[in-house]
C-alpha cells in the first residue's frame, strides 16, 4: 500500500497573513496535519501486517481510524491548496468565468453564495468542515468523515476546528470566517470547477 506524504504548503508560512498568521499556520500544517498523515500511514502498516501474517485485526476500529485520518490528510490538502496570498492575482475576492457564472445561476449572486457559505461554516457542530461541492452543493463534513458523499467532488473547503483559528481569533469563529474570504484563491477553485 502506498504511503500518505505530508506536501509543503503552496505558500509561506507567512504569507496569508495578517489573516491566518503565521504561528497558527505552521501549528495547522506540521501539527496537526502532520498528525493526520502519519496516524494514517501507521494504520496501513497494521493493515499491511495483518494481512501478511493472516492475524486478526479490529477492522471496524482500523477502518473508522483510517477513514477519520485520511479525510483529514484530503481535505487539509484542498485546504492549502484553495488559499493564496491576499496580494495575489489569485485572491481576487471573487471567482470568475464559468464557475461565477454557476454560482450567479445556482445562488443568484457570488454574495447570496457567500452568506450561504459562511453561515454553513459558523453552524458546523463542534469541529468539522464547510465545502463547496462540483454540483454546487454546500455542505458540513462533522470531524473529517462525517457526512461526507464520496461521489462529491470538493471544490471549495474551509476548516473550523478550532485549531485552525483559535490562537488568531479566540472563539471568534465568524471573524475567521469573514477573513478567510481574503485569501481564498478563485484561480484554483475555477480550474476544479472546469477539470
Amino acid at each position: 500500500m502506498e504511503k500518505y506524504k505530508l506536501l509543503d504548503l503552496p505558500y509561506g508560512y507567512k504569507d496569508l497573513e495578517p489573516y491566518i498568521s503565521e504561528e497558527v499556520l505552521t501549528l495547522h500544517h506540521d501539527k496537526h496535519h502532520a498528525a493526520y498523515v502519519n496516524a494514517a500511514n501507521v494504520l496501513l502498516d497494521k493493515i499491511a501486517d495483518a494481512r501478511k501474517n493472516n492475524t486478526e485485526l479490529d477492522y471496524k476500529a482500523v477502518a473508522k481510524a483510517l477513514s477519520f485520518n485520511v479525510g483529514g490528510h484530503i481535505l487539509h490538502e484542498k485546504f492549502w491548496e484553495n488559499m493564496a496570498s491576499h496580494s495575489a492575482e489569485a485572491s481576487r475576492g471573487k471567482p470568475a468565468g464559468k464557475l461565477a457564472e454557476a454560482i450567479e445561476k445556482e445562488f443568484g449572486s457570488f454574495e447570496r453564495f457567500k452568506t450561504v457559505f459562511s453561515e454553513t461554516a459558523k453552524s458546523v457542530e463542534g469541529s468539522g468542515w464547510a465545502v463547496l461541492t462540483k454540483d454546487l452543493l454546500i455542505m458540513q463534513i462533522e470531524k473529517h468523515n462525517v457526512n461526507l458523499l464520496p461521489e462529491q467532488k470538493i471544490l471549495l473547503c474551509l476548516d473550523v476546528w478550532e485549531h485552525a483559528y483559535y490562537l488568531d481569533y479566540k472563539n471568534d469563529r465568524a471573524k475567521f470566517i469573514e477573513n478567510w474570504w481574503n485569501i481564498v484563491d478563485w484561480n484554483e477553485v475555477e480550474k476544479r470547477y472546469i477539470s
